[in-house]
């Protein structure tokens, strides 16, 4: 059942997610839409999951939710990596990088603390 508590996690990815949006768009702008369709759906996902994974049916649906996100977050910092090597496109703000890292360890602790339980 869902928790309507404030949750960090969910917060974060949400804040987040609308970074991801307004860098999607600015790539968007420079007609790099394959890159732009990347980083958006990698990273917009990553929330998405989250929030999913408030209502799921088990706690084995709960982790598996929690791992999508994982790789979701992982897959973003690849496309940012890109981005930030490639000289065909434009850096990601540094608070977009930072707030991605700062995701990641939470995912991960929160993926093994719910497998210890």
């Amino acid at each position: 059942m869902r928790n309507d508590k404030e949750n960090i996690i969910i917060n974060l990815t949400f804040e987040l997610s609308l970074q991801v949006i307004k860098f999607s768009e600015e790539i968007r702008e420079l007609h790099k839409y394959e890159m732009a369709s990347q980083i958006f759906r990698s990273g917009t996902s990553i929330g998405a999951n989250i929030r999913e994974a408030q209502n799921a049916e088990s706690k084995a649906d709960f982790i598996h939710k929690f791992k999508i996100s994982a790789k979701e977050a992982d897959e973003l910092e690849y496309w940012l990596e890109l981005c930030e090597k490639s000289e065909f496109y434009p850096n990601p703000n540094k608070k977009i990088t930072d707030d991605l890292k700062v995701v990641i360890k939470i995912i991960s602790k929160i993926i093994a603390s719910s497998k210890r339980k």
